[in-house]
């Protein structure tokens, strides 16, 4: 996925199920999620495509591995046991969504790694930088197929742009209404945070949610 794929597709999905379990965002950043949802990309592919672009060539190591994103989590699980605080652990299931829709399962050398070796696979791109700046340009300009029919691999970045949008108009609508007295009671009731066990819980169930429409979403 592009840029808004990975950006809207996570944030949709952590408020559909934080609808169903509004506790969850006592524990998960839309902020930081967001980031999450990009930093496999922020990290490997400056590192893989441009400074080591002679040696790695590739855009997707470390940072897209289960170790990686496992690793942050139990940082992050740290953090919010000491300090409650929850901007790790939130990176953290932002990192996995981003593996889930990159659908890392087709490369297993790099989403087990280092359990099937300790090398990544290599692209054969001769100008690292200038497939960066060609994959940006690509989330912004739609592709269509004969028949004018959109492309399959861009309907993610459809449904990104549509939820983005969607978020933003109820973020704008939620800062120009009033709070009532009563609602900030509820709000105050709601932030309460849960126990490291039960922030654990949550965790799990929203990525396991999440694998699901991902999977749904990418094989449509």
């Amino acid at each position: 996925m592009l840029l808004f794929g990975h950006i809207g597709i996570t944030l949709g999905i952590f408020f559909v199920f934080s609808y169903f379990a509004p506790r969850l965002k006592t524990i998960i950043d839309p902020r930081y999620l967001a980031v999450g949802a990009l930093l496999p990309d922020l990290i490997d592919k400056p590192l893989g495509m441009i400074v080591f672009a002679s040696t790695i060539s590739n855009g997707r190591m470390i940072s897209h591995t289960l170790v990686f994103s496992f690793t942050l989590f139990l940082i992050g699980l740290y953090l919010y046991d000491k300090r409650s605080d929850i901007g790790i652990i939130t990176l953290a299931s932002g990192s996995f969504f981003h593996l889930m829709e990159d659908q890392m399962w087709n490369t297993p050398k790099t989403l087990f790694w280092p359990l099937l070796g300790w090398s990544f696979p290599k692209d054969q791109i001769a100008d690292g930088l200038a497939f960066l700046l060609m994959l940006l340009k690509e989330s912004f300009i739609l592709k269509f197929s004969q028949g004018f029919i959109l492309e399959p691999t861009f309907i993610p970045e459809i449904i990104g742009m549509i939820v983005i949008v969607i978020l933003a108009l109820n973020w704008l609508k939620n800062r120009l209404s009033k709070t009532s007295s009563a609602d900030e009671e509820i709000k105050k009731e709601t932030t309460k945070k849960p126990a490291t066990e039960t922030a654990v819980l949550y965790n799990i169930s929203f990525l396991i949610f999440g694998y699901l429409v991902v999977k749904a979403i990418v094989t449509f």
